[in-house]
């Protein structure tokens, strides 16, 4: 979002605090190192990754534990597995 690209991977794990949605948004193709920098991740309202990100909005209200990427040549979201290390209980 920071660099103007769509979402490309999200997934949604327990939320840390009671204004937490669970979600977690990422281009999809951020290395490992990138990730693991605190400094690289913000906190940012659900309705202002949905009005960047319009094609996130079917899928805001999933459980937790569900993750999806963006097909590379179809551009639509497709479901995938939950990823490892990450809080995938209700």
């Amino acid at each position: 979002m920071v660099d103007g690209h769509p979402v490309g991977y999200m997934y949604r794990e327990k939320p840390d605090h009671p204004n937490d949605s669970g979600w977690r948004f990422m281009a999809g193709d951020e290395p490992r190192a990138y990730l693991n920098d605190p400094d690289n991740w913000a906190l940012y309202d659900v309705n202002i990754i949905a009005n960047y990100d319009r094609d996130t909005i079917p899928f805001l209200d999933v459980p937790i534990g569900t993750a999806y990427e963006r097909h590379p040549e179809r551009g639509r979201f497709r479901s995938v597995s939950f990823p490892e290390g990450t809080d995938d209980s209700a």
